[in-house]
């Protein structure tokens, strides 16, 4: 029985996900699902993106936690429009909470829609959004077993950024192993290493995305 239930919720929300998808491809809207664990450095990576491509396309966000607004307020002080969707103890966003929020945004005036997910390593993989792709984020700190603990995550993801490469003189986190093993899950993975913190790697990143939208807006 509890087979079932999960999974009539997902088929539920994978219709759902096909109509936002479909209301992004109509309005030429790029989506990014951008997933982490808590503190591995998703906003600031949102405000890193913003800053570098704010001049060429017009960016939304819709920010995704538990509870509180700190890091739709930290968008908003950009001037970009931000949502917030408070899941109230869900540990991912879905179609639906996507779909709810939408009106909330002027999606005639949007190229790329930037959706932040909740902390967490595991819910956010399972459940589309109507998004192009998902992209996740590895912290140094966390160590470089993640892949294999956690691979829904690594396979259903187009990119994964691997975060925090200013601290690697003081963390033990194996970066090669965890190359080697995210790849072996997805090999098709684009990796980033970057440092929000001092900028290290972030032009392939900002050239990746910048790639992406031009390739979906072109005819």
């Amino acid at each position: 029985m509890k087979v079932a239930v999960v999974k009539n919720v997902l088929d539920a929300n994978e219709r759902i996900a096909q109509d936002n998808r479909a209301l992004f491809d109509r309005k030429k809207i790029y989506v990014i699902n951008l997933m982490s664990s808590p503190g591995a450095g998703k906003t600031s990576l949102v405000e890193k993106t913003i800053m570098a491509l704010k001049d060429r396309y017009r960016i939304a966000v819709i920010e995704g936690d538990i509870q509180d607004t700190q890091d739709a307020d930290r968008i908003s002080a950009l001037g970009i429009p931000a949502v917030q969707i408070n899941t109230g103890g869900a540990c991912h966003i879905d179609g639906n909470m996507i779909r709810e929020a939408l009106p909330s945004l002027e999606l005639d005036g949007i190229d790329l829609l930037i959706s932040e997910n909740v902390g967490n390593l595991v819910c956010p993989a399972e459940f589309k959004i109507g998004e192009n792709a998902k992209v996740m984020i590895l912290s140094t700190p966390e160590g470089a077993d993640k892949p294999a603990k956690y691979p829904l995550m690594f396979q259903e993801s187009a990119v994964m950024i691997v975060n925090k490469m200013d601290l690697m003189p003081y963390v033990d986190f194996d970066l090669e192993k965890a190359k080697r093993t995210a790849l072996a899950i997805n090999p098709k993975l684009q990796i980033f290493e970057v440092s929000c913190k001092n900028g290290q790697g972030l032009d392939g990143w900002f050239n990746w995305l910048s790639g992406q939208i031009e390739a979906f807006r072109t005819p």
